[in-house]
């Protein structure tokens, strides 16, 4: 299936070092009718794979749009100079935006990512009585399933429909994040699967506040 993806870096003056939920709430403030980019609708969540999704990568901006998400970052791409994150002002000294047309899906071959941000894949009570309580090939076969289960979610909602198995490994640690100012736990490391996807795409929860973003690996 082909997905059409925009990668938008915004370089800014100084290093960001806030969470990528800052990044996020600076654009739905400043551009509240474009449900896209905060996934509300009359006060209501739309439980749905995020088209618009926010990432800070060793303290860079970036955002990513998926097909209808591409255009409303097209439409603002110049009306604002400046980022106000948790009372900080960085000023926008470049932007680099690639559009691109990429392919998603079951595959042939086998690809390995990493996740270049922490995988928010258990809810603390999930993790709390089920993940910590298994031996550790049972924790490995609970995070296989989780993934699985992360991709066929992500592919119903962009309208693919896998027409095989999903087959995958992990390579991956415990750890632990913040969101909302609540303590979470997260995972780390990388995952191989017989499943094409795009460069920063998100995976699990929470994926438009920056948590899960993946990147293939290169040989």
């Amino acid at each position: 299936m082909k997905i059409k993806t925009l990668n938008l870096t915004l370089v800014p003056n100084k290093k960001v070092d806030v969470d990528a939920a800052k990044l996020r709430g600076f654009f739905a403030r400043k551009f509240n009718e474009y449900i896209l980019l905060h996934q509300h609708k009359c006060d209501k969540t739309l439980y749905r794979y995020p088209l618009i999704q926010y990432k800070i990568l060793k303290g860079i901006p970036l955002v990513l749009g998926i097909n209808e998400g591409v255009e409303v970052l097209q439409e603002i791409y110049n009306k604002y100079d400046q980022l106000e994150l948790a009372g900080n002002t960085y000023e926008i000294l470049e932007r680099k935006a690639s559009v691109t047309e990429q392919e998603l899906g079951l595959s042939e071959e086998y690809y390995t990512y990493n996740f270049e941000t922490p995988w928010f894949a258990l809810n603390q009570e999930n993790f709390k009585d089920r993940y910590k309580k298994i031996t550790p090939d049972k924790q490995e076969a609970l995070l296989r399933r989780t993934l699985i289960g992360n991709l066929l979610s992500m592919s119903k909602s962009l309208g693919y429909t896998v027409p095989g198995q999903i087959k995958c490994e992990t390579q991956l640690q415990a750890g632990r994040g913040r969101m909302k100012g609540v303590r979470i736990a997260t995972f780390n490391g990388k995952f191989m699967v017989n499943f094409k996807l795009p460069d920063y795409f998100g995976l699990g929860k929470s994926v438009s506040r920056g948590f899960g973003t993946v990147k293939k690996c290169s040989l």
